[in-house]
């Protein structure tokens, strides 16, 4: 087995074996909570340009099957584990998540302690991080150079959102919904609903996006910051209010900013499947999903006529809001999960719901 080194920019150097991909990788070096969902986690587009460490210590132990990718490329950058099972034992199993990286191209290093990794990100925040090519000599003093010099991509919703439009046929509500890194579990849960779902480009104009005719909008997940995509906050802009709107993770930043509000950067994000949340109009609390690096800010809603629906329990951060005028609300988790727990998963009915209202009203009016 070959050695491998994880380098961080402030200089921490990791020591431990290549997995995966030979090749070296730069990136966002992230952490997940998470005990299991390793292979949804990979390949969930919102980690595009990251290097994804993994707390929970063994990894691999379930293989990798054909039914849980959440893409069918993913765009993550890198693996850290603690421990690495290769002889996984599940009936679905059909590969290892060694095989998985080689194959993706994705390098991944193990024997690494990943408590102390986890520990320093969330010290001093999310921080940029190498994994070097397997078996290759470490330039330590170069390596943190180029680091300290890298400048991260902007991109990542080019890179990952489909760049054409699709169907996927149903005989319920037409949903349009557009693609900033979409998870297929998203797709799953309106395909569930009878939804004809015609799924757009990021970039897709609102005059393209109502010409399809559309009873409802859903805004997906995607990476990076929403401030790289303000033309796809211009676009949100002008579909408030045209019909029903369900935005989720980015989707719900960029709805706030379109309203108005402002986002933030978080210090190391929430990322996870064990993140507890308020619903402020019932009172509930619900165990969800969630992978974000950005919040919206709730000291810049004044004025925006939205309505904070959801607050995290653990930082008090803003994780829903509903718009007062219009049909129109989003969650910063994931009501899909995938992996994770499934107690938000009726705001998918919530979404059909509006959408039929709406319908009746504009037939009454």
């Amino acid at each position: 087995m070959m050695k491998r080194y994880l380098v961080l920019e402030d200089g921490t150097i990791f020591e431990g074996t290549a997995f995966g991909s030979e090749a070296a990788s730069t990136g966002e070096i992230v952490f997940n909570t998470s005990m299991t969902g390793y292979q949804e986690i990979l390949s969930d587009p919102s980690y595009c340009g990251q290097i994804v460490t993994m707390t929970y210590p063994l990894i691999g132990s379930y293989g990798i099957n054909s039914d849980d990718f959440e893409s069918i490329s993913p765009a993550v950058k890198g693996m850290a584990v603690r421990e690495l099972s290769d002889f996984p034992s599940n009936f679905r199993s059909n590969s290892t998540l060694c095989d998985l990286l080689k194959t993706k191209g994705i390098p991944g290093i193990q024997g690494i302690d990943t408590r102390k990794l986890t520990r320093l990100i969330r010290a001093k925040g999310s921080i940029k991080g190498m994994l070097t090519e397997s078996g290759a000599e470490l330039n330590k003093e170069m390596a943190v150079v180029s680091l300290q010099e890298l400048e991260l991509p902007t991109d990542q919703v080019a890179q990952v959102s489909t760049m054409r439009p699709y169907p996927s046929p149903g005989r319920g509500k037409r949903v349009v919904l557009i693609d900033y890194g979409m998870k297929h579990g998203i797709l799953r849960e309106l395909n569930k609903r009878d939804c004809d779902v015609i799924v757009v480009p990021y970039n897709t104009s609102a005059k393209e996006i109502l010409a399809w005719g559309p009873d409802g909008i859903m805004l997906s997940n995607g990476p990076g910051n929403p401030k790289d995509v303000e033309e796809c906050v211009a676009v949100v802009r002008e579909l408030i209010g045209e019909v029903p709107l369900f935005g989720i993770c980015l989707g719900h930043q960029l709805f706030a900013r379109a309203c108005g509000a402002d986002t933030f950067k978080l210090k190391f994000g929430h990322r996870g499947g064990n993140h507890p949340v308020k619903d402020l109009t019932t009172g509930r609390i619900e165990m969800t999903s969630q992978n974000h690096g950005y919040a919206v800010d709730e000291e810049t809603l004044q004025g925006t006529r939205l309505e904070v629906t959801h607050r995290a329990v653990n930082d008090g951060t803003n994780e829903g809001l509903a718009h007062l005028d219009f049909p129109a609300f989003t969650v910063q988790y994931h009501p899909e999960a995938s992996p994770g727990p499934e107690d938000s998963n009726y705001l998918f009915d919530r979404f059909i719901e509006s959408m039929i209202s709406h319908r009746k009203e504009q037939q009454h009016a």
